[in-house]
């Protein structure tokens, strides 16, 4: 899932979230709606690309090389 911060000045509620999200606070997104979020820069910003958390767990679980 990928992350962005909610950058506007009031609580606001997010339907597809089914909460509230406060000013300066990092919500989960699913991937495929990401650009939904960060298409509004007045109120949305990126925090985390969709797979960047995959890429990060995978790179994590790589066998180190022996020698």
């Amino acid at each position: 899932m990928a992350r962005v911060r909610f950058i506007g000045r009031e609580p606001v509620t997010v339907p597809e979230l089914g909460r509230s999200v406060e000013p300066d606070e990092v919500v989960e997104v699913p991937d495929e709606r990401f650009e939904g979020y960060v298409c509004q820069p007045g109120t949305w910003e990126s925090v985390e690309e969709p797979g960047h958390a995959l890429a990060k767990k995978a790179a994590a679980v790589k066998p180190q090389k022996e020698s």
